[in-house]
């Protein structure tokens, strides 16, 4: 982890027993995400979650809670906001609507995902910026739009379309698992890691024999991203079943 991003989420955590309030962060990247959990689970004093307006949300706030406050006691809706963007006689991309909203000055940290659909997007947002996007977003690319706040209960459920795959691998090695996952020899895997072109849980990952788990999130540069859903058992002949998902 950055000696910043440890350094402020270790001052938020402990501001939070001094406090007795609820302390966060802005929203975090995957990656950030990643080590911030990695963090919070190997000290025993730290009472913390992530939420980002929905389970299925990429950027996530992480959240420090006092000892007395139970995960389930926590509102989320309190700390983020949705609103949904209308768009009228276009179709905008995601980043036409980010573009959007950093011109109006907004931060992109202040700022969660973004889900767009043919012709409107969900926006997740600190409650700090609503009131700009909802007062000065009028166009986003070549389309006016309209936007109102959206109840966090009320949000569309997202669709993800995902290829799911079953292989078996010599062992649980990066390029062995990215090669089978990506289509790509193990060799040619193992070049793409050489050069920075695969992640491991959204940080790129130089190693060829990183170890790789259940759950883990791997991407290749061009190729996609996917996650490794779980590990069988061994194979008479020694080989270990693996089930993915390519996010397509």
């Amino acid at each position: 982890m950055e000696k910043e991003l440890e350094k402020r989420i270790e001052e938020l955590a402990e501001r939070s027993q001094r406090s007795g309030r609820v302390t966060m962060t802005s929203f975090l990247t995957p990656a950030e995400l990643f080590e911030a959990n990695a963090w919070a689970e190997r000290q025993d004093w730290c009472n913390s979650l992530a939420f980002g307006g929905h389970p299925a949300c990429e950027r996530q706030v992480m959240f420090f809670l006092p000892d007395y406050m139970e995960p389930e006691d926590f509102s989320g809706e309190d700390y983020i906001h949705a609103l949904r963007v209308r768009a009228y006689y276009a179709a905008p991309g995601h980043r036409d609507y980010m573009g959007a909203a950093l011109g109006l000055g907004i931060r992109r940290e202040f700022m969660g995902d973004i889900w767009v659909e043919e012709d409107s997007a969900v926006i997740f947002c600190l409650p700090s910026v609503e009131r700009l996007l909802l007062e000065e977003l009028k166009t986003v690319g070549r389309a006016n739009v309209k936007v109102s706040p959206l109840s966090l209960s009320e949000l569309p459920e997202p669709e993800r379309k995902v290829k799911t795959m079953s292989f078996t691998v010599k062992s649980m090695r990066l390029d062995a698992v990215a090669g089978h996952m990506f289509g790509l020899s193990r060799s040619a895997a193992a070049e793409a890691i050489r050069q920075g072109g695969v992640s491991l849980n959204y940080t790129p990952c130089l190693h060829v024999d990183a170890p790789v788990s259940a759950g883990d999130i791997l991407s290749l540069r061009g190729r996609g991203k996917g996650a490794l859903t779980s590990v069988g058992e061994k194979s008479k002949k020694d080989r270990i079943f693996l089930e993915a998902e390519i996010y397509l």
